[in-house]
């Protein structure tokens, strides 16, 4: 309550020195100043910057769809939200931290790709000896290696039939249109399948609880009190975290 109080007094002052600080930057005419407009380019060098300017910044704002759609990244945080909701802990761990962990494993597995698009694609064009549809085309390459790998043979036929499109002779000729949502579908069904194999043992965990308070004539008291202790003892003596992680990791080709 004092530390309050003392910065309640200080509030005044701090007000007071701003308005100074405001008023003597007036005076010597270096406000700032904010214009955003649009004006003529001088030269053609001019306009390229600045459509490559729009093009990153539109880059940057997709990114975290690329992110979660053309990577491992649905597997695994899918996985894990089913690991958290198994143990049954709704707050631990923060949903901060699964993202986080998410976003590390998903560099982890996609390190190869990343190196073959920096040394192929984004190096050349930085040093301009290509440019940027055929940086496009090279660093899109390995992310197609991916995801075909991982794409499931149904869900692929299924796109593709969808589309309404030429049956495609090889895999090259596949479109991103249709390789993209085969992927993300495969990975769904692969992250469910993972999830209720976790799911499994923690329910029978839950089952086996619930049916001993039962017995007991402990109607009252909440399965979750008893099973959730026991469930977390048993996920840290077999090193659960461990084990899920390494069976995400070895599960993409």
């Amino acid at each position: 309550m004092k530390g309050l109080r003392r910065f309640r007094k200080l509030i005044p002052f701090l007000v007071l020195g701003a308005v100074l600080i405001m008023a003597g930057a007036a005076d010597a005419q270096v406000m700032p100043k904010l214009t955003i407009g649009i004006d003529q380019a001088k030269s053609p060098q001019e306009a390229s910057v600045t459509l490559q300017i729009v093009f990153l910044m539109t880059i940057l704002t997709l990114a975290p769809g690329i992110l979660m759609l053309m990577t491992p990244f649905t597997r695994i945080a899918v996985v894990f939200g089913f690991l958290k909701r198994a143990l049954g802990a709704q707050t631990v761990p923060p949903n901060q931290v699964i993202m986080g962990l998410s976003l590390i494993l998903t560099w982890f597995v996609m390190q190869p790709q990343i190196t073959e698009i920096n040394d192929k694609a984004l190096q050349p064009y930085l040093a301009q000896q290509i440019g940027y549809k055929e940086a496009l085309d090279l660093g899109m390459k390995p992310m197609r290696q991916f995801m075909l790998r991982q794409c499931g043979e149904n869900e692929l036929a299924v796109m593709i039939r969808i589309s309404k499109g030429p049956r495609p002779a090889k895999a090259d000729d596949i479109p991103n249109a249709v390789l993209i949502p085969a992927f993300v579908m495969s990975e769904m069904k692969t992250a469910f399948i993972i999830g209720f194999l976790i799911y499994l043992p923690f329910l029978v965990i839950d089952m086996v609880v619930a049916s001993i308070l039962m017995s007991l004539g402990m109607m009252m008291l909440p399965p979750v009190m008893v099973s959730l202790p026991l469930k977390l003892i048993l996920f840290v003596l077999v090193d659960g975290w461990t084990l899920v992680t390494q069976g995400l990791v070895s599960s993409f080709r």
